[in-house]
Formats: C-alpha cells, sequence, structure tokens
C-alpha cells in the first residue's frame, strides 16, 4: 500500500499516458485537435481526463447513424428535378448582378441537396424584441402548428412570455412541437412545459442529460434555431430564447444579433429540417403531411439555399459553404461572427483573399461571453491585420451576429460560427440568400455598426500587455478543442 502512496502521481501519470493514447487516437480526430487533446492530457493529468470524457468523447456511432438515417420528408421530387436540370446545364432562374453565384448553388444543390428556390419574401431582425414581438404575433394567427426548434430556452421573464403565447395557440387547437437541446436549455424542464403539455403541445429535448449539468455529451448539440407557422412562415439566425437576447441583461447590455423571417418555398427546408430533427429524437416518426407542405403563392423574388451540417456528416457543409463563398469574392467580404477561431483552410482562404486584392473587414465582439473563446478569437483576427484585413471591436454591446456578406450580393446569416465547433461538432443551420437588394440592408446594417465599433490596429494590438499575450497563447493552443 505503501508503494502505491509514495509513487501515486508517477502511477497516474503513466495511466494518464496509456489512456489518452488509447481514447485520443482510437477516434481519428482532425490532427490539430489530436495534438492539442494530448497536451491537455499530457500537462494536466487528471484535470485533463475529466475534460476529454466531457468534451472530446465521439458520439455513439448508433445515433450518428439514426441521424444519417432521417430522410427527407418533403420535396424530394423537386430536389431531383433541380439536379438533373444542372447537369445538363439549364439553371433555373439564375440569379442577376455583379457577383456570380453558379458555382456555390451548384454545390449545394448537387451535393448537400440544398433546394434553391426563388420566390421568398425576406425580413432582417437586428434587434431581439423586434424579432420576437413579430414570432409572437405570427404564432397568435397560426391555425395549423407551431414547430420551434431552439438551443437555449431560459425560464426567464421572455421564456415564460413565450410559452404563454404557445399555451394559448394550444387551447386554439394548434399543433405546437417544441424541441430544445438539452445542454443549452437546463434552465426549463417538463414541468415548466406542464401547462403546454396539458393543452396538446408536444416537448421534447435534443439528446438528453443522464444528469443536469453532468453529462459527458456536452459536444453534438443542436445549436440551430427554427420555427415554422403552418408551413408558410419559417424563422432563423442567431436569437436564442432569453431576456439577454432582447439586450436587458446588464453583463452582455444591447444584444446584436440577426434573425430571418422567411415566406417562400424555402420554408418547406425549415419545416424539413425540423422535422428530421423532431424524429432523431422520437421512435414514433412524423410523416409526410400536406398542412407542413401547404401550396405557397408567395409573389417574393428573393433566392435562398437552406444549409445544414451536424457531426452526422463528414461533408462540413456549412464551412464548404464558407470556403466557396470566400473564393468566389472579388471585391468585398464582410465577416461578422463572436467566435472567430477557423481552421487552417479558413484562416488561410481569408487570407488569399486580401493577398488577391479582396476587402475584408470582421467585426467581433469588445467582451467575452466564454474567455478563452473571446482570447482565442482575438489573436486569430490580429493575425490577419499584417494581411490588411480590417478587424473591429463592437462597443455598443455584444454582436452575436453570424454573418457573411460577399461583394454585396451574397450574404449567409445563420446559427453557424466560425470555428471547429460550429464546422465539427454542433448542428447548425444556415440561410444564403443570393439578391443584391437584401444584401444591400445587412451590408448597410454592417456598416452601421462599424459606427459603434473600434478599430483595431496594428499598433494597439502589439501595445497588449504580458497578461493577455498569456491568455492568448493558452487559448491558441488549444483552439481547436474550444
Amino acid at each position: 500500500m505503501s508503494f502505491f502512496i509514495d509513487n501515486f502521481f508517477v502511477i497516474i501519470f503513466i495511466a494518464n499516458i496509456l489512456l489518452s493514447t488509447i481514447i485520443v487516437f482510437r477516434e481519428r480526430k482532425q490532427t490539430a485537435q489530436t495534438w492539442a487533446w494530448l497536451l491537455v492530457l499530457l500537462f494536466v493529468p487528471i484535470v485533463g481526463f475529466v475534460l476529454y470524457i466531457f468534451l472530446g468523447r465521439g458520439i455513439s456511432k448508433d445515433k450518428i447513424f439514426d441521424m444519417k438515417m432521417q430522410a427527407k420528408i418533403g420535396m424530394n421530387a423537386e430536389i431531383e428535378d433541380e439536379k438533373k436540370a444542372l447537369q445538363r446545364g439549364l439553371f433555373p432562374h439564375p440569379p442577376t448582378g455583379e457577383v456570380e453565384p453558379k458555382q456555390l448553388i451548384y454545390m449545394l444543390t448537387m451535393f448537400e441537396s440544398a433546394m434553391y428556390t426563388t420566390n421568398n419574401d425576406v425580413v432582417l431582425y437586428t434587434d431581439g424584441r423586434e424579432k420576437f414581438d413579430a414570432l409572437i404575433q405570427d404564432i397568435r394567427n397560426a391555425k395549423d402548428h407551431v414547430h420551434m426548434e431552439y438551443y437555449i430556452y431560459r425560464g426567464d421573464a421572455l421564456g415564460k412570455e413565450l410559452r404563454a403565447e404557445l399555451i394559448d395557440a394550444a387551447k386554439r387547437g394548434v399543433k405546437v412541437r417544441l424541441l430544445l437541446d438539452a445542454w443549452g436549455s437546463t434552465q426549463v424542464n417538463m414541468k415548466f412545459f406542464e401547462g403546454l403539455t396539458n393543452e396538446g403541445g408536444e416537448v421534447a429535448f435534443f439528446f438528453p442529460l443522464f444528469v443536469p449539468y453532468l453529462n459527458p455529451r456536452i459536444n453534438y448539440r443542436n445549436h440551430r434555431k427554427i420555427v415554422v407557422i403552418d408551413g408558410l412562415i419559417g424563422y432563423t439566425g442567431g436569437f436564442n430564447v432569453g431576456d439577454e437576447y432582447l439586450g436587458i441583461v446588464e453583463k452582455f447590455g444591447y444584444w446584436r444579433d440577426n434573425h430571418l423571417r422567411v415566406c417562400g418555398d424555402a420554408v418547406y427546408s425549415f419545416q424539413n429540417r425540423f422535422l428530421m430533427d423532431w424524429n432523431s429524437q422520437h421512435t414514433e416518426e412524423l410523416g409526410y403531411s400536406e398542412a407542413y407542405f401547404p401550396p405557397i403563392t408567395s409573389v417574393g423574388k428573393k433566392a435562398i439555399q437552406v444549409v445544414t451540417s451536424g457531426p452526422d456528416s463528414e461533408h462540413e457543409q456549412i464551412k464548404m459553404t464558407y470556403l466557396k463563398m470566400i473564393s468566389i469574392a472579388k471585391k468585398e467580404i464582410l465577416i461578422q461572427t463572436p467566435y472567430y477561431i477557423p481552421d487552417e483552410s479558413i484562416h488561410e482562404a481569408i487570407k488569399l483573399a486580401l493577398l488577391s486584392g479582396v476587402k475584408v473587414r470582421i467585426q467581433i465582439p469588445n467582451k467575452p461571453d466564454h474567455m478563452l473563446v473571446y482570447w482565442a478569437t482575438y489573436s486569430f483576427a490580429a493575425e490577419l491585420l499584417e494581411y490588411g484585413a480590417i478587424i473591429e471591436t463592437y462597443e455598443n454591446g455584444f454582436i452575436h451576429a453570424k454573418t457573411m456578406i460577399v461583394d454585396g450580393g451574397i450574404v449567409s446569416v445563420g446559427s453557424a460560427n466560425i470555428d471547429v465547433r460550429s464546422f465539427r461538432l454542433d448542428f447548425e443551420v444556415n440561410t444564403i440568400i443570393y439578391d443584391e437588394e437584401f444584401s444591400g440592408k445587412v451590408r448597410d446594417s454592417f456598416y452601421e455598426d462599424s459606427q459603434v465599433s473600434q478599430l483595431l490596429t496594428q499598433e494597439k494590438y502589439d501595445a497588449r500587455g504580458f497578461l493577455i499575450k498569456l491568455k492568448e497563447g493558452l487559448a491558441r493552443l488549444i483552439s481547436p478543442l474550444l
């Protein structure tokens, strides 16, 4: 016994080396992630091993299979027709404007089965109160169903306000289905929604936790924000359900985000995604119903594709979308993101764009909501300064928008950050809009934000103190894990 006590740390260290080698390499992680985990496991053996159990373990292969087996429920024939037309060189309703998006549309249609629709109306919301006021009004007008999917749903004032509206809708006979991520929505439970379920509403939690706050499945979360009302109206973007998203939480101040209200055939794509996510968590699956995919008579003219990605796919669809948008840019790339922790491909693509004369402007927060993530973002963004990028820190609160605008003609708005977590570990959804008028509105909003942002110069960055450099170094070292 004394031998084990005297050599406790040596035994722990050796065991940690063996365990870390077996665990890390058997899951075929990306090289950067593998080395980052090895460093953590070797230098902080006990803590590192616990962190790996919660943050590093791969998702169950059976669960991945279940997610992959979720087939699109509606509009399959239309997607196949689009694919055949593209293969014959026939481009349905090609977009107009200076930017050339045909290769991007081809890629997303042929390889991601993202339906390309051209009859959409889109409204941009940058303020949380305005977005939720519009959503609540649409819920009040719902006649058949409300399908709602959020990463974070808090039990605060906004959460209770929205719950009351859903209960009222259920009382009117509207079918309400609410899918929440179990990790992001730990503040609420089935008891919180008891009034809704008593009226016939259904509530489900994505990848439920075994024990609240303690679950070795912190990764692989459903980060999507989708609402579909009567199959005719869709909402998606960056706002979750919580008081901070209304800008009334002192820690963050004003919450700056982007969210969309969509009418048109693109709503079918949101409906498809919701039904697939819902069915992945239920043994009794929802099938096709005309009520879910009603005829749409929208007279809008916005062209849209909805792109989703997650750990159930190896294609990293949203990352590939960002890469393609960067590669086709000829004049300007505008990016808003709370987390800029890119993998090498994205970082190098932006550098290449800068070296090719494309103007790149990136807005990041001036304050952290996650400390290490913030310092990694600061470090990676500042690295682009020497290539000529314009980096701004938003000073009017907290910027949470995940937006990319290319040449004033293509815009991506969604849930995906520019980081490894969004590309590989979480389930995300982005909406790509091919329209100069709408892109111009988003671009105008971007430059309005520039008026309340501070320019990060090379001189300012070089003058940062030793402590900040230390934080950056640590964050950069483990950035593949953030």
